[in-house]
């Protein structure tokens, strides 16, 4: 498995060269850069997305460091050959008032990154998940968690691939519509941009944004439970 800081280096970009059959009297090599296709998946986003279709079919709670997500892609990107498969999370720390509970997530979190890297992808922890006191209409106040910063890698990780010349078409993963203008200047770029997106309340911003979209189907993600 690759490590995330090698993301960009010379194993996702190759170059060859030869040394020893310079291009012309100038001395030049031969440098030959193959652009990649490239699946972005926002992990919290995705997931949510997920667990929503298991409530919706009276499924028992998602397993998910047990699920087989590149049997779920491969069928639902067929006729697709991925050179590079991203899942963006956010840096989870215990919280002083829910230190059970942070616990248990970053246990959960630490098992589902061990399982998605044994699958073949890259995973990384960018941004944080921060608590804050939210309240209802009745007046009870509720910690809630939210994610910061983990859209913005995405984006920021596209560009910088388009920009370096390695990105022949990117695959969004996420139904955040805070993307869509990073997609825009990717397609004015001349990158492909597809929207891997869900049956299920598609996003329509997104839809609009890129060249084309694949929707995943329910049954599709009920069928990759527990087989990792």
């Amino acid at each position: 498995m690759r490590a995330i800081d090698d993301y960009y280096d010379s194993s996702v970009v190759f170059k060859y060269k030869r040394p020893v059959q310079p291009k012309g009297p100038t001395g030049f090599y031969v440098t030959i850069i193959l652009m990649k296709t490239t699946l972005f998946i926002d992990g919290e986003n995705f997931i949510k997305k997920m667990r929503t279709v298991f409530g919706i079919a009276n499924k028992e709670r998602l397993l998910l460091d047990k699920y087989n997500f590149k049997g779920l892609f491969d069928k639902a990107l067929e006729g697709i050959k991925i050179d590079n498969t991203i899942f963006y999370f956010a840096h989870l720390k215990e919280h002083p008032d829910t230190k059970e509970k942070s616990r248990q997530l970053i246990a959960e979190q630490r098992l589902l990154k061990n399982s998605l890297q044994r699958q073949g992808f890259i995973v990384i922890l960018s941004g944080r998940v921060r608590g804050q006191l939210e309240e209802d209409n009745r007046g009870k106040k509720t910690l809630i968690f939210k994610e910061k910063g983990v859209d913005v890698k995405v984006a920021v990780d596209m560009m910088v691939a388009a920009c370096d010349g390695n990105l022949k078409t990117g695959i969004i993963g996420s139904s955040d519509s805070d993307l869509q203008p990073a997609i825009a200047e990717l397609r004015n770029r001349n990158v492909e941009c597809i929207y891997l997106g869900f049956e299920m309340m598609p996003n329509k911003g997104l839809v609009y944004t890129t060249n084309r979209t694949i929707l995943i189907r329910n049954s599709e993600i009920l069928e990759f439970e527990n087989k990792a």
